[in-house]
Parts: structure tokens; C-alpha cells; sequence
């Protein structure tokens, strides 16, 4: 079957057509955010405050959690909170968002690349121990598509090497480990609130840290490196002693997840039922294999249904003919030019072996159980 360009761009809006992802914005917003508009605050002001405050509480154990500008901005200062510099050794996902990576870049950091663990696409725990080195710095890792690493080992690691462990968790909002919040198991968390994820404010995100001391450092590398605080009491003469940036939240993205924040419990149930439904479904077909998290430890909200088939491009095809959007979401890191000093002779035999197996099915707030039993049912019979 010959490939055709359009075969996987963007699908065209069409009447009961189901797209691979759709944003989520609670009915109230549309009366809220005019409360907003009408305010005399839409940049960073009081529902940022709230916000920070109510989503600690929630997802974060209330540990310190300050609210930027996009998961990315998270992450890159995280690494600088963890004080990674020049040339310290990073051990990063290859399969994740560039995001992940691309801010080690600005710093100069050496990335060190770890495959994936095949059953569920996180970084290879086996691959991470072949790669530690004296010079290893920190551990980053991403819950890919809501299922979570194993936490408990990452930590037993990172204890016994006294690395530094940094948690991507733009995926796996409410998760939890251990009856735990996942911001536990890392030294640094951060989330993205960009517009397809659980909850959005258009881009965001969020940074929780353990150490309750880099508070007022991340909050003034948060805002060009000034205290705010001194400033908007009347103290200008703030000297800038760092390097900081421009990565707050605004009034407006704030108001948007305090929102959807109170429909989380639906905004999870809905994308578990929807993934149970695809695990139902395909545990008797021998030519579809659905990631999964093994771990009883852990408990995912999912984010991306993925499955891995010989036929990845026929089954893509053969729903998009039936007005199915499904597609490859993240591609592996190593392949991009602006990593390639860091490879070397690097091989990654699982990323390898299953890099054009994998699709990602419809998994949002947006479509119906009875919809995802239609692709299930689809994509049973294009593989039988």
C-alpha cells in the first residue's frame, strides 16, 4: 500500500470525525475569563497566586510550586535550579518531546541518551545503570503518555549514585505511585499545560521542587531575575544579580485551569475509561499490543493510548479513511541534527526495533465511549 503524503498530516475538521486530540475547556470558562478581561489584571497577577496555591495542594503534596509560561520553561528552569552547567553529564529519554532536551542545549550540558523499556516506552532503568558515570550529574525522565516509570527504582539509583532526579511528568498529571503524589520521587516536577493536554491555559506549566530554600530564586529567574515582590511594594532599586527570564503565567491561562481543575475527576475517569475500552478490545488480537503499566505500584491518568502493530502505516491509513485521526506523537531525539554530537556510536536497540510500530489512538475529553469502541473495533478488524 502506497504512502501518500496526506496519509498522516493534520486531519481536516470534518462532520464525526474523530481527531487524535481536542483541548479542554470547562463551560464555566466562558463566563470567567470575561470576569478577566474585564479586571485590571490579564498579565501575572492574583488568579496566578490562586492558582499555584491550589494546584500544590492537589497535585503536588504542597510542596513549593511556582506557575510559568510552558512546560518547556518549566524545564529549563529546573535544570538551572539543579544547577546543571557546561558540559555536566545528563542522562535523558531519546524518545520523548524535544522539549525535554532542548533546554539542556542552552546551558551546554552533555546529554547522555537512554532507550526505551519496551513495554511501555519510559527510559530503559537497564540502560540508565550502563550510562552512569562519576561525572553524572542528574536523571531525567518522562511517564510517557500517563504510565509511570518505576519510581521506586529510579530513586533507589539516584540515592545510591547521589544523582540529581528530574521528573517530566507534561504527561502523567494525577498520577499517582504508592498512593503517593509523583512529585514525591523526584528532586524536581514539571507539567505542561499546553492546549492538548489534561488541563490547559493555552501553553503553561508548572515547576515543584523538594527544596523549600530555591523558592525565591525560582521565582525571581521566573521574572528577569528581580524580586517582584520588592518591586510591587515600592523597591526599585532591586540589583539583578542572575541571569533570568520572562516565564510567568498570565491571569488569563490561571483562570483557564482553576477551571478545569474542579472537572479533573471527569477529565481523568473519561481518558482511563476510554484506554480501558482499547485494553478490552485488543487483549485477544495477537497482531495489536496496547502499552501498559505492569507496576500494581502505580496509578496513571493516560494521556496517549498507544499500541504497537506490524501494520502501524496500513492500520494509520485505513482509519483516516474512515475519518480516525491516529499518528506518531513524539520521534525519537537522536535523529534530530541539533543532537547529533551527542551520539556518537550510540545504539538503541528497542527504540530501533519498534520506531515504526507505534500509533497513537484518539484518547480525549472530546469524543464518546461509544466512539472508542467504534476505532477499537476499527482498527480489530484492519488487523485481523
Amino acid at each position: 500500500m502506497k504512502n501518500n503524503f496526506n496519509d498522516f498530516a493534520i486531519l481536516k475538521e470534518k462532520k464525526k470525525s474523530i481527531p487524535l486530540f481536542y483541548p479542554y475547556i470547562s463551560k464555566r470558562s466562558k463566563y470567567t475569563i470575561k470576569e478577566v478581561l474585564s479586571s485590571r489584571w490579564i498579565g501575572q497577577g492574583p488568579l496566578v497566586d490562586k492558582f499555584e496555591k491550589i494546584f500544590k495542594k492537589k497535585f503536588c503534596n504542597n510542596l513549593p510550586t511556582i506557575a510559568v509560561g510552558s512546560g518547556t520553561d518549566a524545564l529549563h528552569l529546573a535544570y538551572l535550579l539543579a544547577d546543571i552547567k557546561k558540559n555536566d553529564e545528563v542522562i535523558c529519554p531519546v524518545f520523548t518531546c524535544t522539549a525535554t532536551n532542548i533546554p539542556l542545549l542552552y546551558i551546554g550540558a552533555k546529554i547522555k541518551f537512554a532507550d526505551i523499556d519496551p513495554y511501555n516506552f519510559n527510559i530503559s532503568i537497564e540502560h540508565i545503570k550502563k550510562l552512569i558515570t562519576k561525572k553524572t550529574k542528574a536523571i531525567i525522565f518522562v511517564n510517557y503518555g500517563g504510565l509511570l516509570c518505576d519510581l521506586d527504582e529510579l530513586n533507589t539509583i539516584a540515592k545510591k549514585n547521589k544523582i540529581i532526579l528530574i521528573q517530566d511528568a507534561a504527561q502523567s498529571l494525577g498520577s499517582k505511585y504508592n498512593k503517593k503524589e509523583i512529585t514525591q520521587y523526584a528532586d524536581f516536577t514539571t507539567f505542561s499545560f499546553q492546549a492538548i493536554k489534561h488541563i490547559t491555559s493555552g501553553d503553561g506549566g508548572a515547576l515543584c521542587f523538594k527544596n523549600k530554600k530555591l523558592l525565591k530564586k525560582a521565582l525571581r529567574l521566573r521574572w528577569f531575575g528581580i524580586d517582584r515582590e520588592k518591586k510591587q511594594n515600592g523597591t526599585w532599586k532591586n540589583d539583578i544579580t542572575e541571569i533570568g527570564y520572562k516565564y510567568q503565567m498570565t491571569d488569563i491561562g490561571a483562570r483557564l485551569l482553576i477551571d478545569s481543575i474542579r472537572d479533573f475527576k471527569f477529565i481523568s475517569r473519561h481518558r482511563n475509561q476510554i484506554n480501558q475500552i482499547y485494553i478490552n478490545y485488543f487483549k485477544n488480537n495477537p497482531n495489536i499490543r496496547i502499552l501498559l503499566n505492569k507496576d500494581k505500584k502505580a496509578y496513571s491518568c493516560i494521556w496517549l493510548a498507544t499500541i504497537i502493530t506490524n501494520k502501524k502505516d496500513y492500520v494509520q491509513k485505513k482509519l483516516r479513511k474512515l475519518n480516525i485521526e491516529a499518528n506518531q506523537v513524539h520521534f525519537r531525539n537522536d535523529k534530530y541534527s541539533i543532537f547529533k554530537k551527542f551520539i556518537n556510536n550510540s545504539k538503541f536497540k528497542n527504540m530501533q526495533n519498534l520506531e515504526k510500530k507505534y500509533l497513537v489512538l484518539p484518547c480525549h475529553t472530546n469524543m464518546t465511549l461509544s466512539q472508542a469502541k467504534f476505532i477499537a473495533k476499527s482498527v480489530n478488524q484492519i488487523t485481523k
